[in-house]
Parts: structure tokens; C-alpha cells; sequence
């Protein structure tokens, strides 16, 4: 997709899918990958399965590496969450891991529709246990501080990635 190509990630409520949206509004090409690249497979193997353990949110590794060959956009962005991330994160230029605090992430859970992941207890548990152990994101990523408002956020990502902040046109 994008001659240049990042990841943002980050345990589920940090902002992922509000920043998506955001690039995508000022014009950039952004995907996300919770919805358009995952399913639920094996992290080692990528073979699909019935699970929808948490573990097994996998994002299509053949798909994202197509998706970075295509260089077809000046910039790319790939927001989501996938416990393979190991498989295909060589093919960023960087990675930009979401944070917030403990307060901020209880709140947005709290705000969640019932039938969104991380509304239930068990699926709550895992994700501020995820928080607290930072286990289930890559480790040398730029953090980002996303309990500012997503405009903020997204200027941040723009200007680690060298791109204007101030215009909604894409570089």
C-alpha cells in the first residue's frame, strides 16, 4: 500500500480504531487491521481456528505483506491489535504503541457497547491484565500517550512519521 508503512498498536481500548479513523478523515491511506486483516487462527502457524480466544486474533501475514508491496500510496498506516504481530512486524518502518493510563482505560471500557470486545468481565480482566504486563505489544515501539484527544494523538504519529500535521492533504 504505502511506500512508507507503520503500525500502530496497543491493548485494546488505547485508541487503535479512533486514530484509524482520524488518518483516514485527513486523507490518509489507513487500515484497520481489526477488521479488514484478522481472524482467528494459530500465532505460530496462521492455521484458522473455532477459537475466539484472545490469543488467537491473528492478522492474515500473506495479506499485510501483499498490502506492503503494493507501494501504490505515498504512507500507510495499520491499526489494529494481532498476537502475530512478531510474524510481520519487519515490514514497518516504525511502530507506534498507544498508552494509557489505568483511569483513562477503565473509563473506555466502561463506555463500550455490550456487545464489543472488552465488555465482558473475562474479556476486561484480560485486557487491563495485558495493560499492567505489557506482554501482548511490541516492545521497541514509539509510545504514544493517547488519553489526549485523537486530533493530538494523530498530529503525534504524523510528526514521528515526518508527515504534516497542520492540513488534512496527504504529503
Amino acid at each position: 500500500m504505502g511506500v512508507r508503512n507503520y503500525l500502530v498498536e496497543g491493548v485494546s481500548g488505547t485508541g487503535k480504531t479512533s486514530v484509524c479513523r482520524e488518518l483516514n478523515r485527513r486523507g490518509y491511506q489507513a487500515i484497520n487491521g481489526d477488521i479488514e486483516l484478522a481472524y482467528q487462527g494459530d500465532p505460530e502457524t496462521g492455521e484458522a481456528t473455532d477459537s475466539a480466544m484472545h490469543e488467537h486474533h491473528i492478522w492474515d501475514v500473506d495479506r499485510v505483506r501483499d498490502l506492503v508491496a503494493e507501494r501504490t500510496e505515498p504512507v500507510t498506516f495499520f491499526c489494529g491489535g494481532s498476537r502475530n504481530f512478531s510474524k510481520f512486524i519487519d515490514l514497518f518502518d516504525d511502530v507506534f504503541v498507544l498508552d494509557v493510563d489505568l483511569d483513562t482505560l477503565q473509563q473506555r471500557l466502561d463506555q463500550r457497547p455490550q456487545d464489543e470486545w472488552g465488555s465482558k468481565p473475562s474479556e476486561r480482566d484480560l485486557i487491563l491484565r495485558l495493560h499492567r504486563t505489557k506482554n501482548d505489544i511490541p516492545r521497541n515501539g514509539i509510545v504514544i500517550d493517547a488519553t489526549r484527544p485523537v486530533t493530538d494523538v494523530v498530529d503525534e504519529i504524523l510528526r514521528h512519521s515526518g508527515l504534516r500535521v497542520s492540513s488534512g492533504d496527504v504529503e
